[in-house]
């Protein structure tokens, strides 16, 4: 049969949206209600402010909504798809990458690392208040002088009778000065091992770092341990070797796969529609051929990266998606992102550098999204061994 397809629109140029269950969609635009009204009126003075002065009203609200800990099963959490917790992501970083990271710290790292890895009485005790927002968490595994080879951890933890004496430092922590929980992973004499820390432990600390340049509208701290004593029941005890923080980071990098395309989007619409209004020689720059190649191409990266979050949100509602596949979409879409968010910059021209647009904020926060949770050199690696069998990381 024959039918009349729909008008093309610019900003779903491929019908993207038609692969999106209704249910899919109303978790869309839940998300994407919220960052608008809580987010984006404010979200230029939080960033040149360089904080996030609400971040604890902002928690509670998302907990209400269901965003934290959104896959996760039972404890308050909402056990959404892998799609829909994809496409809140896109939305929460289309507002601004540090909000979609205090979202994904909290959900994908240290609520994952105590459901997937702890008993039954710490996620009790944890996640409930967690997911309601009521609780902020944090994930310590990177150190000072410990970022792409977690192996060489120097944080260890020592047996004390029953008790559990830790020590060490880890560095570039989101939500660290404002958790009341921090999952910390560090050595024994059995191999890494995860905890779950109490902030207001005798002996730990957690300053925060500033003078960022990227990141603004986020809380990033260091961790300090000295002599924090922990009971036994703090040990995560399904949680031995490295394969257990590496799998957290694996589902927080997901989530970046999806986040990247939102800041990407937000650039993308906003050169669009700076092109339709800004007249220079008598029309509108986007009647100019150069101007339309720009946003051809980056139309053409957007929606292929869309596509590809798409497919590895599927695969992963499938069981079906390997670590492999996620460096994939991490890697291609954040360096696409970038590559958006620099090319719409040459469209608004001068203000492309103003906080009244939101394409050199994007464009700083991928700077450092860019980095965490796997550089680029780190995930061509993870390609290249699964493409060769060769491993080129030692």
């Amino acid at each position: 049969m024959s039918s009349t397809p729909p008008p093309f629109d610019p900003i779903d140029p491929l019908g993207l949206d038609d692969l999106l269950e209704p249910e899919d969609l109303a978790v869309r635009d839940a998300v994407r209600a919220w960052a608008r009204d809580r987010v984006l009126p404010h979200i230029a003075e939080w960033y040149e402010r360089g904080e996030l002065p609400v971040i604890r009203e902002l928690a509670k609200e998302l907990g209400a909504l269901g965003a934290l800990g959104m896959p996760l099963e039972g404890y308050g959490c909402a056990g959404a798809s892998a799609v829909q917790y994809g496409l809140a992501c896109l939305e929460l970083e289309a507002a601004d990458s540090g909000i979609r990271s205090l979202v994904s710290v909290q959900g994908s790292l240290a609520m994952y690392a105590i459901h997937r890895f702890g008993t039954e009485e710490q996620k009790q005790r944890w996640l409930p208040s967690m997911a309601a927002g009521e609780l902020i968490g944090c994930f310590g595994l990177t150190e000072p002088d410990v970022g792409s080879d977690p192996a060489a951890m120097r944080t260890h933890a020592r047996r004390d009778g029953d008790d559990w004496v830790l020590n060490g430092r880890k560095m570039w922590i989101t939500n660290g000065s404002v958790a009341g929980v921090a999952v910390v992973w560090a050595r024994t004499e059995d191999g890494v091992a995860g905890f779950a820390v109490p902030t207001d432990s005798p002996g730990f600390s957690a300053p925060e770092i500033r003078h960022k340049w990227s990141l603004r509208a986020s809380v990033t701290s260091e961790l300090v341990m000295d002599e924090v004593r922990l009971p036994a029941d703090a040990l995560l005890p399904g949680a031995r070797g490295l394969r257990a923080p590496l799998s957290c980071l694996n589902h927080a990098r997901y989530g970046i796969v999806w986040g990247a395309m939102g800041a990407a989007r937000a650039s993308f619409e906003a050169a669009l529609e700076y092109a339709r209004t800004r007249e220079q020689f008598g029309r509108p720059i986007g009647g100019f051929q150069l101007t339309q190649g720009k946003l051809a191409d980056m139309a053409l990266e957007l929606h292929k990266g869309l596509l590809l979050a798409h497919h590895l949100g599927r695969r992963m509602d499938a069981g079906l998606l390997r670590p492999e596949q996620v460096s994939f979409g991490k890697l291609n879409n954040v360096r696409e992102a970038i590559e958006i968010c620099r090319t719409a910059r040459t469209v608004l021209g001068a203000n492309g550098i103003s906080l009244e647009y939101p394409v050199m904020r994007h464009a700083t926060n991928l700077e450092s999204v860019l980095t965490y949770e796997g550089t680029v050199e780190m995930h061509q690696l993870v390609l290249g061994k699964a493409l060769t069998g060769l491993d080129a990381f030692r």
